[in-house]
């Protein structure tokens, strides 16, 4: 038992660094000579890098607003779901389940799921100053659909987990 609570463990850190990765990094959407997140824009020509930030004249400014929101609830609400699965480990009694921690780590899948598909549906919009077809998604993107995965799997082992001796 003390093995797959030390998996559950390790795979919940994970969830979080890549959570905080895909919600800081700026690499949601990259081209040849630019990168672009939920917050700026970078653009590099050959000498330099200008990065400037979303602003609210953007037409889309509160789409962007919700992703954000919803990116960084989902952090914090996977972070809060980790001392809950500490604090329920020494006060529940065995054979109860890790409903708390469950029920935090689906709204945590949840918010990511809604952030990420926003972008899916909608990066082309954000920043007008791109061609659509100028760039692809870059591997922040990718890891934010990777935590999705992770806390939709975490949520589902504290489910099913029971605590044993």
């Amino acid at each position: 038992m003390l093995v797959v609570l030390a998996f559950i463990v390790i795979f919940h850190i994970t969830s979080i660094a890549l959570l905080f990765i895909s919600t800081i990094d700026n690499a949601w959407w990259v081209g040849d000579n630019f990168s672009v997140d939920i917050w700026r824009s970078c653009f590099t020509n050959v000498t330099n890098t200008v990065c400037k930030d979303i602003v609210s004249s953007n037409p889309s400014y509160q789409a962007i607003q919700t992703i954000q929101a919803t990116m960084i609830l989902a952090t914090i609400l996977c972070c809060f779901g980790f001392f809950s699965f500490i604090l329920q480990l020494f006060r529940l009694k065995q054979g109860e389940r890790f409903v708390l921690t469950a029920t935090i780590q689906i709204l945590s899948c949840l918010c990511v799921m809604i952030g990420v598909s926003i972008y899916t549906s909608m990066h082309d919009q954000f920043h007008p100053e791109l061609k659509p077809d100028a760039g692809r998604f870059g591997y922040s993107f990718v890891i934010a659909w990777i935590a999705f995965a992770f806390t939709l799997t975490n949520s589902i082992m504290y489910l099913i987990l029971r605590k044993r001796k």
